[in-house]
């Protein structure tokens, strides 16, 4: 017996899960990034065939796909990445992209234009000679802006994306400064974490006592953009639950009420694709873990719907939902509704998901109790796409950050526009403040019982605040 929904002409496998799919469609680039989680450079072997991906447009398509955003490597890098583009358009989904954008000119932005790219995201991480030194070559930060340029002109949406990490964190207010003035309209921030060539470059990445003074810089652009018309948006490893969650999540299709991160969406509301045809429930997820199947042998809609790599994230108990969890993890108040954060980010510190030492609300309780994480390297990373080493995580005694302390980033070390600080001289210690009132207000409204906290404590709570003001 049909139902009133199939007899509409609605597929209901279609509305199971509303999917964003991301495609690297060649493992190929022109740059050399060193926290590049693909080690992108050399194409994979046996990328798929002209007729393969075209088969698999039309596989995303009947599976109720609604945008694809083609990432590479560098997506322009393969021959018929615009045939592949102009068919997604053609199949009623949209098309988007991510680009290093070198090597895009004024003749590519057009044959975009004409292939349906409707938006692109150009990477950009930190000013230019952190830029240039993180993307392996000297120019890429020009040429990140000449794409900005050339793609505007031609009516493409432009948004930036931005990883932070020790070279960028300190540059992220004039980076924003920069964005604004090239009329970037929507600007992604991302933690870099230890996959592939950020693996091996651990140094790179921020301990978890530096998002305390982090996240106060991010807000200050959060809420600056709002004036200023470009959208700073949270990535999946930003969060979660602190006091500025729903400033970060919230935008005008999303009631910042009830704008708060509500779990890993891989399997439901993403889907990565792999060169070579393997699909796992979110790009960023490693290879070898999350892998449901390939399409060379398994339909995508087989896959999607009965692999349990991409079903991991389907719970038919609540207790389900928090059974991976583990740490710190396991004993937040959020657990049920948060699920640990981003799994990606989880799996590739420890080598399995449910314990995220990359959450605010997490280094703030720590801090309130007098205490901080730290997490080292145990166990290398094997060199393959998508890989990760293995870190241990100790809790110890909170030390205060040292601003003069190039090692580590403090909100001492945040460099602003001159013009800001002309009209705002005071806004430096205004932020620091800022983050020693949040720890207090952790221990006002009882999220940290008063005996835990050395906030309880007169001598100490001045300790505290000292170093953040």
């Amino acid at each position: 017996m049909s139902t009133k929904l199939e007899q509409s002409g609605i597929k209901i496998n279609n509305l199971a899960r509303q999917t964003y799919a991301v495609w690297e469609i060649t493992l190929k680039c022109n740059l050399a990034c060193s926290h590049c989680g693909s080690r992108a450079g050399d194409s994979r072997v046996n990328e798929l065939s002209t007729s393969e991906a075209m088969d698999l447009v039309h596989q995303m398509a009947d599976l109720g796909i609604k945008e694809v955003s083609l990432i590479g490597g560098e997506a322009f890098m393969r021959p018929d990445w615009l045939m592949i583009a102009s068919e997604i358009t053609r199949m009623g989904m949209k098309c988007a992209m991510t680009t290093g954008g070198y090597g895009i000119s004024d003749g590519t932005a057009k044959r975009m234009k004409q292939a349906g790219i409707s938006s692109v995201s150009v990477s950009v991480d930190g000013l230019e000679k952190e830029h240039d030194l993180l993307r392996g070559k000297v120019g890429a930060w020009k040429q990140c802006f000449a794409t900005i340029e050339r793609l505007a002109n031609v009516g493409i949406t432009v948004g930036c994306n931005t990883q932070i990490n020790r070279y960028s964190a300190k540059q992220l207010p004039l980076l924003y400064q920069k964005l604004v003035d090239v009329g970037a309209r929507a600007w992604q921030l991302q933690l870099t974490v230890p996959m592939g060539n950020a693996a091996d470059n651990d140094d790179m990445l921020l301990q978890p006592k530096e998002l305390l003074d982090v996240y106060p810089l991010i807000n200050y652009l959060s809420v600056r953009g709002k004036q200023d018309g470009i959208s700073v948006q949270a990535g999946n490893n930003i969060g979660y639950f602190g006091p500025y969650e729903r400033q970060l999540r919230g935008n005008k299709a999303n009631n910042a009420e009830w704008a708060f991160y509500r779990g890993c969406g891989a399997g439901q509301n993403t889907l990565g694709i792999e060169a070579d045809g393997s699909i796992k429930g979110c790009p960023s997820l490693p290879t070898n873990a999350y892998t449901g199947g390939n399409i060379r042998e398994r339909s995508l809609r087989d896959i999607y719907e009965n692999t349990d790599e991409l079903r991991f994230n389907d719970v038919n108990k609540p207790e389900d939902a928090t059974k991976h969890l583990w740490g710190e993890c396991a004993s937040c108040e959020f657990a049920k509704v948060c699920r640990g954060g981003c799994n990606w980010t989880s799996h590739v510190f420890f080598g399995k998901r449910g314990n995220n030492p990359y959450c605010h609300h997490r280094a703030i309780k720590m801090a309130v109790r007098g205490k901080q994480e730290r997490f080292f390297l145990k166990k290398k990373a094997s060199g393959e796409p998508f890989d990760h080493g293995v870190f241990d995580l100790v809790v110890e005694d909170f030390t205060p950050l040292n601003p003069q302390d190039s090692s580590v980033f403090s909100l001492a070390q945040a460099q602003f526009p001159d013009k800001w600080l002309a009209k705002e001289p005071q806004l430096v210690t205004r932020l620091f403040s800022e983050r020693g009132l949040i720890m207090k207000q952790y221990v006002d409204a009882g999220i940290v019982p008063k005996e835990e906290s050395p906030w309880f404590h007169k001598e100490q709570r001045e300790a505290l605040m000292s170093q953040a003001i």
